[in-house]
């Protein structure tokens, strides 16, 4: 058994190693492996007691049932063909012009972020959209860049946008009315900014033309049965944000009620389509929560909570936007996941609420945008591409990024701070 002094050297540096070999992948080998098997060292080490590490995983559930239902539609969306039809309906209207094809797919991304998360617009809608580009004949950085950053971008409009906004809030989610009212207008400027920028720095690429036909494709009656549930879904979500409820458990049993109804209309077998879900997601969300337990069991929160209380003495305004770039920033060294379990945890433990954090969840949805470290839907982005034999360098993407990210990250923020000094007045 190490030593208590020794504990405190040990542990933070398993965790830091973890975090680091998650994001980058040394030997090909899936980012689970590196944080699952890091909670299990801390586990073995018995610098985690079992029981501890028990509560902290079950401290997750809504994450994980939220995680897992959407998931489940995702899959059900794909393999009965909603995201081939959206892609197709994208090509097809646009033209022959790639600058409404950047514009159409740009929209479809945003509905999909919007009402499916950012992980179906990262991991689903993606392939769809690239196999669409790839039957046009036009470059597809584009288009693929717009998965990507509008997964982030419109990850805040409602709270089942993100998943990253149940970690963040917790136990303190926001009625829907409450939430519109609050990130309603920074979303629609984050929105707005993200495709102005990509949109300027891809602008030599669209000025190119579509010069093939794309065939159509139709979509059948299991994917408007599909559609039709997704419809539901969403409503019964927003009633649920609407009543304070959690959102994991209605999530996790409509996507298992529409799943059982396409099944049987269509005669399929469901436990195909659930072997098509990233399980391994799951245990990584569950090795992350154990692993900022731990670290927050050592009194690291004391360091968040002393830094947040300085922030809270400034300006109101000045408060929000340094809060919002540090942690902005701070996604793209450790990923929005396990930033947004400790930004969470401090803003519960420091009883903050208002501006600050609002400040704080711009920045943990919105701040991955500047690399491809940032967060876990844009990691799952590009394992979608590399799947597709195609790659998108970290650098490349930071070129994007660094424009992009601040100026839709300032633009919230200072819409945030206008909204709160309405309220106020």
């Amino acid at each position: 058994m190490i030593s208590p002094g020794l504990a405190h050297l040990v542990l933070p540096l398993i965790v830091a190693i973890s975090i680091v070999l998650m994001l980058v992948r040394p030997g090909g080998i899936a980012e689970v492996y590196w944080i699952s098997g890091g909670a299990f060292l801390l586990i073995a080490l018995r610098l985690v007691p079992l029981k501890l590490a028990g509560r902290a995983v079950a401290e997750g559930t809504d994450v994980y049932l939220f995680l897992a239902g959407m998931m489940l539609l995702s899959e059900l969306a794909k393999e009965h063909g909603v995201f081939d039809w959206l892609s197709a309906v994208a090509v097809r209207r646009a033209n022959r012009s790639c600058s409404r094809l950047f514009t159409l797919v740009y929209g479809i991304g945003t509905l999909v972020t919007i009402f499916m998360s950012n992980d179906a617009t990262a991991v689903v809608l993606t392939p769809a959209i690239l196999a669409a580009v790839r039957r046009a004949r036009v470059e597809p950085l584009p288009y693929l860049f717009v998965c990507a950053l509008i997964a982030n971008a419109a990850s805040f409009v409602l709270p089942i946008s993100n998943p990253a906004n149940l970690v963040v809030f917790h136990t303190g989610m926001p009625p829907l009315g409450q939430w519109l009212l609050s990130f309603a207008v920074p979303s629609i400027l984050s929105i707005a900014a993200t495709y102005a920028v990509t949109r300027f720095l891809f602008r030599r690429q669209l000025r190119a033309a579509i010069e093939c036909e794309v065939e159509a494709h139709p979509l059948m009656n299991d994917g408007k049965l599909v559609l039709a549930g997704l419809a539901g879904m969403v409503l019964v979500l927003l009633v649920a944000s609407s009543l304070k409820q959690d959102l994991g458990l209605p999530t996790c049993l409509a996507a298992l009620a529409i799943t059982a109804a396409v099944s049987i209309s269509t005669r399929s077998n469901p436990i195909k389509l659930a072997g098509e879900i990233s399980w391994g997601t799951l245990l990584l969300v569950a090795g992350l929560f154990i692993m900022v337990n731990a670290v927050e069991n050592m009194g690291a929160l004391r360091l968040t909570q002393a830094w947040l209380a300085w922030v809270q003495k400034l300006a109101p305004a000045a408060g929000a936007l340094i809060a919002g770039f540090a942690v902005g920033v701070g996604n793209n060294l450790v990923n929005n996941l396990p930033l947004g379990l400790i930004a969470g945890g401090t803003l519960q433990a420091a009883h903050a609420k208002g501006l600050i954090a609002h400040a704080v969840l711009i920045g943990v949805d919105l701040g991955p945008n500047l690399s491809v470290t940032g967060s876990l839907a844009t990691l799952l982005w590009l394992l979608a591409l590399r799947q597709e034999k195609l790659d998108v360098s970290f650098w490349r993407f930071l070129q994007v990024g660094a424009i992009a990210m601040p100026v839709a990250l300032l633009l919230a923020l200072g819409a945030a701070i206008l909204v709160q000094m309405l309220q106020a007045s």
